[in-house]
């Protein structure tokens, strides 16, 4: 009988069989929680003749869970050490190809060429912005996404301002819902901080109407450099604009680009663009 990666004590055994010991710096913690984990899969709503991309599989957590639902997983681990045990845990599952490789560097294109498919995953903290950004921003874009991350992440996601680069990008290409909230002892080990799964439903355009929208972006990246400074000076320095032309979008120049709603990123692109 094969080995069920969140229960506890099979995890350990499958590790241990492979010699395996966590590693900080990836941000490997493994979820030990059948219940959770099965929520978090249903989240997905996958199901026969869909396909799933699950980022970050390590031991098989998830995959398993993904796997009963009849969809294709192509589930993508980084660590040889974890892509032996991933493959030792899904070695029964068929819909299941395992794939060693940086997702960040991966050809999603070519393992997904019209888009759509499902993503899943449990994000490492450190990679959450680039990943999210990597999957959403380039076509074709898949459908759902079920991302297990720092909870105060899922609430900037689902909240009303886009307090980062990656939160515009979010805001921008997807509607997003905090699903639930998963605390540190579901985890092995613990991390410090709590977890919530947010749900992004991917938006059929853009929620913004910018004419280009690399530089829409970029725009916003610039200003993010400087997000503890008020947002007057910080245009000034960027575009030559005076600071009183925020005040003409309806944007206080005193502000400071974390407050900012996507709304309101919007209008200070085009009102500054023309």
């Amino acid at each position: 009988m094969s080995l069920d990666p969140a229960a506890a004590a099979d995890l350990e055994q499958l590790l241990r069989r492979h010699g395996i010991h966590t590693k900080k710096r990836l941000g490997q913690n493994f979820l030990v929680d059948p219940e959770l984990r099965d929520r978090i899969a249903a989240s997905l709503g996958a199901g026969p003749g869909d396909t799933v991309l699950e980022v970050g599989a390590g031991a098989g957590t998830l995959t398993v869970a993904l796997a009963r639902s009849g969809a294709r997983v192509v589930a993508v681990e980084l660590d040889r050490r974890l892509v032996h045990a991933l493959r030792s845990a899904t070695r029964e599952l068929p819909n299941v190809e395992v794939v060693e490789a940086d997702v960040l560097k991966l050809d999603l294109l070519s393992l997904f060429p019209d888009g759509g498919e499902l993503v899943a995953g449990n994000i490492p903290y450190y990679l959450t912005g680039a990943l999210v950004r990597r999957l959403l921003e380039p076509e074709p874009r898949p459908r759902r996404l079920a991302l297990l991350v720092q909870r105060e992440v899922a609430e900037r996601w689902s909240g009303e301002q886009g307090g980062s680069l990656a939160t515009v990008a979010v805001q921008v290409f997807a509607e997003v819902r905090l699903e639930l909230v998963v605390p540190p002892e579901a985890f092995s080990p613990p991390p410090r901080v709590e977890s919530a799964l947010a749900v992004l439903d991917v938006r059929p355009r853009p929620a913004v109407d910018v004419p280009d929208l690399p530089a829409f972006f970029r725009f916003v990246e610039q200003v993010f450099q400087f997000r503890r400074k008020q947002l007057g000076p910080v245009i000034t320095r960027l575009t030559g604009r005076p600071a009183d032309s925020l005040a003409a979008l309806g944007i206080d120049p005193k502000r400071r680009a974390e407050t900012l709603t996507l709304g309101e990123w919007e209008k200070l692109y085009l009102g500054l663009a023309s």
